[in-house]
């Protein structure tokens, strides 16, 4: 692909991904949300070796007419863009409609007028709810526990769809839980670190019973990218997880254990999920991904997801870093 648009590039996975692409020679152009601030995200602080290198359009990907020029010249077309936290979609899930449901429509329309030749799009694995099986296929049922996982079910349908109907090559990459480097304080592992590393020892969580299968950053890129140079999958979903099941309640303590520190959990009500909305079992299947692309994460079980912890605290406790987010406070 000789030139490739990047929606949500100003955001966690999608500001990694752009720095992945460039160098790999790919020409990239970035997608990032209009403000008044004319911030890029994460762009602003992108690696030095990628900084001036790739194109900016801001807009909005509500808008499919700023959606449409903005993906004019390119060849394939990464869509990340979406609004993601769990808890802010309680309050406010009209805004998840407008943004994941409208917007991915916004794109594929415009991929399918202008002729584009590759479209990946991203889901979540939340989409699949409490694990009714384990490890979880692409084969397991959806089930939309939460305001925001439905609006990313109806965004897969509706992506899927298109290929349906109008065999536009669109490809459904539904990546576990990923963390890193700059991810979200709303997160649960940003937020473990960021008190840590501001000198808490009593850590405020939610429930810590829930099992997840994290997925470093650089491993969640790298599925991206593999389905973008493959001609395979197309009209399927295919997962990117790490095959690897762990508690929050474990979690926390690995964390405490790479950090170096002891600590001690404070139950925070305001952190939990209506239980009926909380998914408390995720382990992913990854067989498709390796059979469909030769990928595999390179930050696999139990001592993969130590070393990815390695490196995100690291970033997180450079003092320039942690000024980003703001600990002391629950992050929607």
């Amino acid at each position: 692909m000789q030139k490739v648009l990047v929606t949500g590039a100003d955001g966690f996975i999608g500001s990694h991904l752009v720095e992945a692409l460039i160098r790999q020679g790919v020409s990239v152009r970035a997608f990032v949300l209009y403000n008044s601030f004319n911030s890029w995200g994460w762009l602003d602080k992108c690696a030095k070796d990628v900084k001036g290198s790739f194109e900016v359009f801001s807009g909005d990907i509500r808008d499919p007419h700023g959606v449409k020029e903005a993906m004019k010249g390119c060849d394939a077309v990464l869509h990340l863009a979406a609004l993601i936290a769990i808890p802010y979609s309680y309050h406010s899930p009209d805004t998840y409609v407008d943004t994941n449901i409208k917007g991915t429509l916004n794109v594929l329309q415009a991929a399918r007028d202008l002729g584009v030749k590759r479209v990946i799009h991203t889901s979540t694995s939340e989409v699949y709810g409490t694990a009714q099986f384990v490890p979880i296929s692409e084969l397991h049922p959806l089930q939309g526990q939460s305001p925001y996982s439905a609006t990313k079910i109806a965004a897969d349908q509706m992506a899927y769809s298109f290929f349906a109907s109008f065999n536009l090559p669109v490809t459904i990459i539904r990546p576990f839980n990923t963390y890193g480097p700059r991810q979200s304080a709303r997160a649960v592992i940003p937020t473990i670190i960021t008190q840590i590393a501001n000198g808490q020892r009593q850590i405020k969580l939610g429930a810590t019973s829930p099992t997840r299968d994290f997925n470093y950053v650089k491993d969640t890129v790298d599925g991206f990218i593999a389905a973008l140079n493959s001609s395979e999958g197309l009209g399927e979903v295919v997962n990117i997880g790490s095959n690897f099941e762990i508690s929050i309640g474990d979690t926390v303590q690995l964390i405490a254990e790479v950090m170096n520190v002891d600590i001690e959990l404070i139950s925070d009500e305001v952190r939990y999920r209506p239980a009926n909305s909380e998914v408390e079992r995720l382990w992913a299947d990854n067989s498709k991904a390796e059979k469909t692309y030769q990928w595999k994460p390179n930050y696999a079980g139990r001592d993969g997801f130590k070393k990815g912890l390695i490196e995100t605290a690291q970033w997180f406790e450079n003092s320039e870093n942690l000024l980003n987010y703001k600990s002391d406070i629950y992050n929607l």
